[in-house]
């Protein structure tokens, strides 16, 4: 089947979260804000965080990937608190390749947020659907070794960890070799 068939929900509910795609004006004000607070955090691991990025830059990036959502080449979603309607992080289905089919899994949080199981929830509920809905065979979680915070969701989550590879990609900042743990789930 063609994947740009593929039925694929706008947005998602779990018991505490609402996973929507970036699709609303605007949504790269509240996701910029959520950067710029949770920066000192996400800048060791996302080469996003290096600097804060202007908010137009924040929203051209939602706004293409909204784009490849609607294209079938990732899937963003935002993640927000159904009760408070905060905003929480985000995860995606990246790198998919529909001939197998597999896809790779990425998500960061907020840190006002971080420790208390949203994102564990959040990746949840995308294995699942990826699993029983998108018939994916693999879904890959990749993250640096020494991102221990990171590595406990697919942990949590019952991935298996299929190996480390060594001295595989530079850190963000560019200065040294890294480690990256490669989790996966398959069906």
């Amino acid at each position: 089947m063609n994947p740009l068939l593929l039925e694929v929900p706008m947005q998602f509910e779990t018991e505490r979260l609402i996973l929507r795609a970036p699709y609303k004006i605007g949504d790269g004000e509240i996701v910029n804000k959520a950067i710029k607070d949770s920066l000192y955090e996400l800048k060791p691991w996302l080469l996003f965080a290096q600097e804060l990025p202007a908010v137009e830059e924040t929203e051209i990036n939602l706004r293409e990937a909204y784009i490849n959502f609607l294209k079938r080449e990732s899937f963003r979603f935002l993640i927000f608190h159904k009760d408070s309607s905060d905003f929480i992080g985000v995860t995606s289905f990246d790198n998919i390749d529909w001939d197998i089919p597999k896809s790779e899994i990425g998500y960061w949080i907020n840190t006002s947020y971080s420790g208390k199981g949203y994102m564990t929830e959040a990746v949840k509920e995308l294995v699942d659907f990826g699993l029983d809905s998108l018939n994916f065979r693999r879904i890959e979680i990749r993250c640096e070794s020494t991102n221990y915070k990171s590595r406990a969701i697919p942990e949590r989550l019952g991935f298996v960890l299929e190996g480390t590879l060594r001295n595989e990609d530079l850190s963000v900042d560019r200065r040294e070799l890294t480690d990256t743990c490669i989790y996966s789930i398959v069906s």
